[in-house]
């Protein structure tokens, strides 16, 4: 009897967490998708950029950009009121520099960003273009918060919310019986092609989309996830102002002596210049260091030409990690291709997950009008034992 009821208790519970698994797929479809498919794009969003702006036949400069040319021309392409802040320098030698230049903000709105790409020869501009308007940009912002600045964001971690649940009752609902394991595997677990889509799919991907899932609700609540990691590991204080912090409108050392100074390091190359802002007043390069994966920061004192090393406390460190394996950066090309395919598989699994529910339905449907065309045959018990959904 005991055995009776605890086959009837795990039944039940299966098919609970079916029914959850099922209806949060189906109820947040159309939700799911465009924000996976849109992280799938932004994943290699830098090597198509550079691809489109780089000239064709480009080849390395055989001496550095002209910082200071680069910087006035980049201005007098902005036009009036827009005050230069970010310096890129891609690793390729052959890809344009960038500057990115903000000015004032209309009617309390964002402060407008302009991106100018910088001929590495002869420090022209190529192009100047808002990024929030082009493609990229657009991707971005929907990936983030739907295009729904006052609450988007929100909405965007509770659809990862939902992605970990998904995640997380499918790996339930996959798990098979006791001696079953090599059933599990097997690609004919059904005789749908959807089916086994689905199953084989689901369980590889599964492990990867938690991960994603995970480190995207911590990116889509920066504040809480902020507090709750600094109260387990140590966090340097968040500046005042964030990215939207004041520039300093005359530094005492251009952008050119900046980089020399950096440029100075053994075995580095510089990634990006931020300028300095009145808070810290030291501009912040960061590098890219041989043998590291892990770009090395330091911080330049505008008057005095001090050089720190930023040393990240282990709460920073981990922060960046969070971004970097919800991005697919810095952690090798295998890991960016997972995160790729992380953002397609939703709709896979759920154009998939929706055809089993509409042939489940159907089946249902035959049997219950004793029309069933199904043989009278008996069929192979499924390996995870799970009751169909309701």
């Amino acid at each position: 009897m005991s055995q009776s009821n605890s086959s009837h208790r795990r039944g039940a519970l299966k098919r609970l967490w079916r029914n959850i698994h099922l209806w949060l797929g189906i109820g947040l479809f159309i939700l799911l998708v465009p924000v996976a498919l849109s992280g799938a794009i932004l994943v290699y969003h830098d090597d198509i950029g550079e691809y489109l702006s780089t000239p064709s036949g480009a080849v390395a400069p055989s001496k550095p950009t002209d910082l200071t040319l680069a910087i006035a021309n980049a201005r007098k392409a902005a036009g009036d009121g827009f005050t230069p802040m970010f310096i890129g320098f891609p690793e390729d030698d052959r890809v344009p520099l960038t500057v990115a230049l903000r000015g004032p903000a209309v009617k309390g709105e964002r402060p407008v960003r302009l991106t100018a790409t910088i001929d590495r020869h002869d420090a022209r501009v190529l192009n100047v273009v808002d990024f929030r308007r082009t493609f990229f940009g657009f991707m971005h912002v929907f990936h983030e918060n739907l295009t729904i600045p006052d609450y988007g964001r929100s909405i965007v971690g509770w659809t990862g919310v939902a992605m970990l649940t998904l995640s997380l009752t499918g790996l339930y609902l996959w798990w098979p019986r006791r001696g079953q394991w090599s059933r599990a595997f097997a690609w004919r677990r059904s005789p749908a092609t959807s089916s086994n889509l689905h199953y084989m799919t689901g369980f590889w991907i599964c492990f990867p989309l938690t991960l994603i899932s995970l480190t995207g609700i911590y990116l889509a609540w920066p504040q809480q996830g902020r507090e709750l990691l600094s109260s387990v590991a140590p966090m340097t204080e968040q500046q005042r102002g964030g990215p939207r912090a004041p520039i300093m409108a005359n530094t005492t050392r251009s952008p050119a002596e900046i980089f020399a100074v950096a440029s100075a390091r053994p075995n580095s190359a510089v990634d990006s210049i931020a300028y300095p802002n009145p808070q810290t007043g030291a501009w912040r390069v960061r590098l890219r260091e041989a043998g590291k994966a892990e770009p090395v920061t330091i911080l330049i004192n505008d008057r005095s030409g001090d050089v720190s090393v930023v040393q990240p406390l282990s709460g920073d460190r981990t922060a960046s990690w969070i971004r970097w394996l919800h991005e697919g950066s810095h952690s090798g090309e295998i890991w960016r291709f997972v995160v790729f395919l992380s953002g397609i598989m939703p709709a896979v699994l759920g154009v998939t997950g929706i055809l089993i529910w509409l042939r489940q339905r159907r089946q249902r449907a035959l049997v219950k009008n004793g029309t069933s065309s199904v043989p009278a045959k008996k069929s192979p018990a499924p390996v995870s034992g799970a009751a169909p959904a309701e």
